[in-house]
């Protein structure tokens, strides 16, 4: 899927959430709950950021793990167990390379406070400037925007 608005993303997901998730073609956000994902449209820039390896008790890693493009138009919800029917939404993951947080965080607007940079990355799925996004996804390999076939021929 080739991005087709400017809206980006960030969605904060310990790196084994994500690990999932790219293997699945999905994210979740919000302990699966709808709510902020009908928020995203096919075509944008999705990233992820882990403070942990693991949900509750991981280690600290504070890294952009993930990057993606928004493939589905609708979240659509799955039975992980009787108790637990979480949403999510389709992604097409881009090959990319993790990077650490803390080294981008005087390039990033939306942290307003170096001094206490984690704060944004509480509010789990939130919307960044798109000039923000391509300094991370810079930063992680990733040319932003993507260019069609169409558009790279001419």
């Amino acid at each position: 899927m080739v991005p087709t608005t400017t809206r980006c993303w960030v969605n904060t997901v310990s790196l084994d959430h994500v690990r999932r998730g790219v293997e699945g073609g999905f994210t979740q956000a919000d302990h699966g709950a709808r709510t902020r994902l009908t928020r995203l449209r096919p075509g944008e820039g999705l990233v992820f950021y882990s403070p942990r390896t693991a949900f509750h008790d991981g280690e600290p890693l504070q890294q952009f793990t993930a990057l993606g493009v928004v493939a589905g138009a609708e979240p659509y919800q799955v039975e992980m167990a009787a108790d637990f029917r979480p949403w999510r939404v389709a992604v097409d993951f881009l090959t990319s390379e993790p990077t650490a947080a803390r080294p981008l965080v005087g390039r990033l607007s939306f942290v307003t406070d170096p001094g206490r940079w984690g704060l944004p990355f509480r509010r789990g799925l939130f919307e960044v400037p798109r000039s923000d996004f391509v300094t991370i996804a810079a930063a992680m390999g990733v040319r932003w925007p993507l260019l069609s076939p169409e558009s790279a021929a001419s």
